[in-house]
């Protein structure tokens, strides 16, 4: 199965820039969108064989969550156990033996002046995955707005207690990955540099000054079953890139 996610960063912009021809190409069972900006209804995106989820946040042109699935779900559930549902930032699909949970964490902002929320948030969806996993195997993926280790941003030195590479953001993290979960692409490739973020300021995707942001987490037991996870950076049309994960 090929699982792909992408913060799209407004998917009525994206539609402009080649996106129908991306998603026919990567040809992926399932497709994860972060931060869609829209309201349903404002873009007309349909794609033949599969099954679209969208949620939206109340909040006209923030945030925002789609799934698009070749296979009907057994069940599809928003928000976070009935909590975080006002800025769509979280879709989960069941099926018989797995789960699928789509994420848009919040980003902690300038001054870490959202980062108790961020922590409730991370709590909360920590929580979440681990009573998921004790039922069935879990993949997560979106965009979850923090770099884990240096090697993961350009300028860690620079950015140590920033937003997305604070102490706080950085801790959650691990306390989540000790909870019983892999990320996948650094399990393949513990010292590879790969960027997944790159500001639109200062030329920052032409000299590769990036953050690996997005990510696929998986159920540690499915560990052994990942036969590909990887950082598209060659996919234009965001100031995030696709991330693929392909499990046997």
């Amino acid at each position: 199965m090929k699982f792909v996610s992408w913060n799209v960063n407004g998917f009525r912009a994206v539609l402009t820039k080649g996106f129908s021809d991306i998603f026919a190409e990567l040809d992926a069972d399932f497709f994860c969108l972060q931060e869609t900006k829209m309201q349903p209804g404002q873009a007309d995106f349909s794609p033949e064989g599969y099954h679209s989820y969208w949620f939206s946040a109340e909040k006209k042109g923030y945030s925002g969550t789609a799934v698009f699935a070749k296979a009907e779900p057994l069940s599809v559930t928003y928000g976070v156990d009935g909590k975080h549902t006002d800025e769509g930032r979280v879709i989960t699909l069941e099926y018989s033996d797995f789960y699928l949970v789509c994420a848009y964490v919040p980003n902690a902002q300038d001054g870490l002046k959202r980062i108790d929320y961020r922590m409730e948030f991370e709590d909360d969806i920590r929580e979440y995955l681990s009573s998921l996993d004790k039922v069935k195997p879990v993949i997560y993926c979106g965009d979850l707005n923090v770099a884990r280790c240096e090697i993961d941003l350009k300028n860690p030195k620079a950015n140590i207690g920033n937003a997305g590479f604070s102490y706080e953001e950085r801790g959650k993290m691990e306390e989540l990955l000790s909870a019983g979960f892999t990320d996948t692409f650094r399990h393949l490739y513990p010292d590879t540099v790969c960027y997944s973020w790159w500001s639109y300021r200062f030329r920052a995707r032409e000299n590769n000054a990036g953050w690996r942001i997005d990510y696929f987490l998986v159920s540690d037991r499915l560990r052994d079953k990942i036969a590909s996870a990887q950082i598209l950076t060659e996919i234009m049309g965001s100031d995030h890139c696709p991330v693929l994960l392909e499990i046997k």
